[in-house]
């Protein structure tokens, strides 16, 4: 449990420059597709990819960011352990 504690500790200052004080995060486990969205609905009317990451903008904002690949950022291991705080 403290090493779940000292991992979410490392990512509370990353959280906190996100463009949204709320973030949605979901999960396709069978896809391997993490999807994060700074609203909800998220209504992007532009997309950029770059190195399997997916940038998806309302206007000029950051509305969500699709990572395809997650486990090879090591992305799925850290939402698990979070998940079980």
């Amino acid at each position: 449990m403290a090493e779940v504690k000292d991992e979410l500790f490392e990512v509370v200052p990353h959280l906190l420059k996100m463009p949204s004080n709320r973030i949605w995060i979901d999960y396709d486990e069978d896809a391997d597709v993490l999807y994060i969205s700074f609203q909800k609905p998220q209504h992007a009317d532009e997309s950029e990819m770059e190195d399997n990451i997916v940038y998806h903008y309302q206007g000029n904002d950051l509305v969500g960011i699709t990572v395809i690949g997650a486990k090879k950022y090591g992305v799925k291991d850290e939402a698990s352990s979070c998940a079980q705080i």
